[in-house]
């Protein structure tokens, strides 16, 4: 099951980061996603199964740039691999599809999970080195939404 973030979810929510940490995440962003949570959500999902949250993942929208951003997917390390990722992005791209005005997504990643996006139809756009930690290189990926003709579904 797919629904919005409660703040009631953010102990399970650092407690799956520190699952993928250090193997996906630098001990340092854990304080970053901390802060996300608090102040910086726009539309973040959890992903349920027999009422334990066992992935999360969100969107932040730049209408001036008529960008949406993919922010902060984490997926239990048990259960990676299994779709749940997938399943998560499909809803977000459902949710921004029917976003007016909005016609890039971006998502900034690491070397680590670029793969995943690139399967979902992002393309990589740059590479920077060690930009979240040492040894988590930026992976900045974008995928172009067709244009919306006006009175056509």
């Amino acid at each position: 099951m797919i629904r919005p973030y409660t703040p009631a979810d953010k102990p399970k929510l650092i407690a799956l980061l520190r699952l993928n940490t250090p193997t996906y995440f630098a001990e340092a962003e854990e304080s970053d996603f901390a802060a996300y949570l608090d102040s910086f959500t726009e539309d973040y999902f959890v992903t349920e199964e027999e009422g334990k949250l066992i992935g999360a993942g969100g969107i932040n929208y730049f209408p001036e740039d008529g960008q949406a951003r993919i922010s902060w997917d984490v997926i239990h390390p048990d259960l990676q691999g299994k779709g749940i990722g997938t399943q998560l992005m499909q809803h977000r791209l459902k949710v921004i599809k029917n976003k007016p005005g909005i016609h890039l997504i971006v998502v900034r990643t690491t070397q680590l999970v670029y793969k995943f996006y690139e399967k979902m139809g992002f393309e990589l756009e740059k590479v920077e080195k060690d930009f979240w930690a040492p040894g988590f290189d930026l992976y900045q990926m974008r995928l172009p939404l067709k244009e919306r003709t006006a009175g056509k579904v």
